[in-house]
């Protein structure tokens, strides 16, 4: 069996790489092609080109790359075809993967399969029907999305969310966390996570900060821990240097990658509650089931078209996969300190509901269950056969 993969980031390299893993286990003859980073390439593919030339955002990043990208678009479309592989899998990155399979596609009848389903329940619907054009299985990462793809006329299999599958510290590792910083295990510690962007630590440190100040007036113990990301990890450090709960910033540029990776996650288990930006570090708190309060801003334009765009009456992943409220948004023009301080004491005296839907939101996203690559393997393997019958 041949497959033919495509990753454009690291997020879905690492996606890749656990379904690579699983076509294996299933079908140790498969032999691998395509574009993928080093997960992806331990499981024994060679890149046709560094993964790193596919990972750029935005338009001012884009414009100068737009022809090269559109080379390598034709380029790789051009192999799919030349070796005519039993499964096109693109992973995320629609941008340039459709594209390459849109070009597939008017050549050939190879099936196709789009790992990663666009978020057509909060906002453009319409890019499931243009994906059905070219896809024939999305595989989903949340269990409300197949109706959504399967009305368009693609296949949807729900494969479980990759959340599940990573490591998370232990209670001891999280004691330890505690003590190593002089944190009792009586004080509060707070983890405050103001975005992995430049422009999101801006717009937001100063109010969250203002936040746990109004918060640590009355629990004067509180701690603050903040992971910050790698490329804002200096400007993180200057910006929370006056907050209040003496901060502690877990910067992962210092010493061993793995031994930070293991350090932020025994702050996320430890933590009794967090205030995050809007984003998957939602689900990342889940995991380590860490209550949560959520807040994000942005420019007044991009309120304006967000609101006018947006289906959903919740952005937070928690509260849509276990159908519940319960974690507090402040958003947009609610992004306010004391309205968040207000819901940082609420979740903090009162956390089972928000408990109850962390379990709830993990049960359903395949925690217990096997592993998500294996699944999406299974996945795949089945519309196969059942196409080929």
């Amino acid at each position: 069996m041949r497959v033919f993969l495509i990753a454009g980031e690291p997020s879905g390299d690492k996606l890749g790489g656990a379904l690579m893993a699983g076509l294996k286990a299933l079908m140790p003859d498969v032999t691998f092609s395509g574009v993928g980073g080093p997960l992806m390439q331990a499981e024994g593919m060679e890149s046709l080109f560094p993964m790193d030339e596919l990972s750029v955002m935005g338009i001012a990043e884009i414009a100068p790359k737009y022809f090269h990208l559109k080379r390598r678009i034709s380029e790789t479309a051009a192999e799919v075809l030349k070796q005519s592989p039993d499964v096109l899998i693109t992973i995320d990155s629609p941008d340039f993967c459709l594209r390459v399979a849109r070009l597939v596609k008017a050549e050939s009848d190879i099936r196709t399969v789009h790992y990663v389903a666009p978020t057509v329940w909060a906002w453009r619907a319409g890019r499931a029907e243009k994906m059905a054009k070219v896809i024939d299985q999305v595989l989903a990462l949340f269990p409300f999305e197949p109706p959504y793809m399967e009305v368009a006329g693609m296949r949807c299999d729900f494969v479980g969310h990759p959340v599940v599958a990573e490591p998370q510290a232990t209670d001891d590792y999280a004691a330890s966390f505690r003590a190593a910083n002089g944190i009792s295990p009586e004080d509060p510690l707070i983890l405050a996570l103001p975005g992995s962007r430049s422009g999101e630590v801006q717009r937001l440190a100063d109010v969250f900060g203002e936040a746990l100040r109004v918060f640590a007036a009355d629990h004067r113990a509180a701690r603050v821990v903040v992971p910050a990301a790698a490329p804002v990890a200096d400007q993180v450090k200057a910006q929370v240097a006056a907050w209040p709960g003496d901060p502690i910033v877990i910067d992962p540029r210092v010493g061993d990658a793995a031994a930070a990776l293991s350090t932020k996650r025994a702050a996320f288990r430890a933590a009794d509650i967090a205030l995050a930006a809007s984003g998957t570090v939602s689900l990342e708190l889940a995991a380590a089931e860490t209550p949560m309060v959520i807040a994000y801003d942005m420019s007044w334009l991009s309120r304006v078209i967000i609101k006018r765009m947006l289906k959903v009456d919740t952005v937070t992943l928690v509260n849509l996969v276990a159908e519940s409220r319960t974690v507090p948004e402040f958003l947009g023009a609610d992004c306010k300190p004391a309205a968040i301080a207000a819901g940082l004491v609420d979740v903090f005296n009162h956390p089972d509901a928000q408990k109850q839907a962390i379990a709830l939101t993990m049960a359903r996203l395949g925690r217990g269950g096997e592993a998500p690559g294996l699944r999406a393997a299974r996945a795949v393997l089945d519309a196969l056969a059942s196409a080929n019958a």
